[in-house]
């Protein structure tokens, strides 16, 4: 039984079938070894649990689709996340099971999400409201490429279709918020994608705090530019140098730690 308002509705239809369709089915498999995975996705993996490490307890973090989504798969036990999506939603779990997806369960990517008991939803002004005021403590997103400044370059290909920038203009644009970005070092081709300056169009300016990559950890340093923390296990100083189109500075104690 349904009570429905009548002054919004004069007649109700029932019709014998309907459809909720799902945009992007996206499931986890508690089964799945990372040894069966192709070595690009093994890669990722590398990445993804290294961007694992940035979440603290208490945060309030916002991930973008792909790759940064993924790192909620890997915090640490005992540790609590508290994850933002740009739609609507605050305390976002893991992918469901196939049993357990729900068209109406969606993150902004439009893939579907599973709610942890005590999260909520809201409407998008209020989410919108909650990034611009810095009350994120971090975001971690995917990137087409980053300058040795902090610019991010991550929304469009210029002739290329999309279907907009979502919300990463504003989540980068917080002052109080750290921004991650998670990427490949190199593109399919092998050019670098930290370069001394963009060339695809800006999603931010000076925005950057940290890059990870599956070769290294690159901190930004205001005025200075970049700062190389880490290294990935079985890459050199050398070898970061030769795949990145710009400068940088070695920490005294940079080693391999991922």
């Amino acid at each position: 039984e349904i009570h429905i308002p009548g002054i919004h509705v004069h007649r109700i239809v029932k019709g014998s079938k309907y459809e909720k369709r799902i945009e992007k089915v996206t499931v986890r498999n508690d089964d799945e070894s990372h040894a069966d995975l192709p070595p690009a996705m093994q890669k990722r993996i590398k990445i993804i649990r290294r961007a694992a490490r940035e979440f603290k307890d208490g945060m309030y973090a916002n991930l973008g689709i792909g790759m940064p989504m993924l790192a909620s798969n890997y915090i640490e036990p005992g540790t609590t996340v508290h994850l933002q999506s740009e739609n609507g939603i605050l305390g976002l779990g893991p992918f469901p099971l196939q049993s357990q997806v729900d068209p109406d369960l969606i993150n902004a990517g439009k893939e579907t999400v599973t709610v942890l008991p005590g999260g909520s939803f809201f409407s998008s002004d209020t989410s919108f409201a909650m990034i611009r005021s810095s009350r994120l403590d971090l975001t971690i997103l995917g990137g087409m490429e980053v300058s040795q400044t902090g610019d991010l370059a991550n929304w469009i290909i210029p002739g290329k279709m999309v279907k907009g920038m979502g919300g990463a203009m504003d989540l980068v644009s917080a002052a109080n918020t750290k921004v991650v970005v998670t990427m490949d070092h190199n593109d399919k081709s092998g050019h670098p994608k930290i370069l001394e300056k963009c060339s695809l169009p800006l999603t931010g300016v000076g925005c950057v705090n940290r890059i990870i990559t599956d070769k290294c950890v690159f901190d930004v340093v205001p005025g200075k530019g970049l700062l190389l923390r880490e290294l990935a296990k079985g890459v050199t100083v050398e070898d970061v140098r030769s795949s990145t189109g710009c400068n940088f500075e070695v920490a005294a104690d940079v080693a391999e730690t991922y």
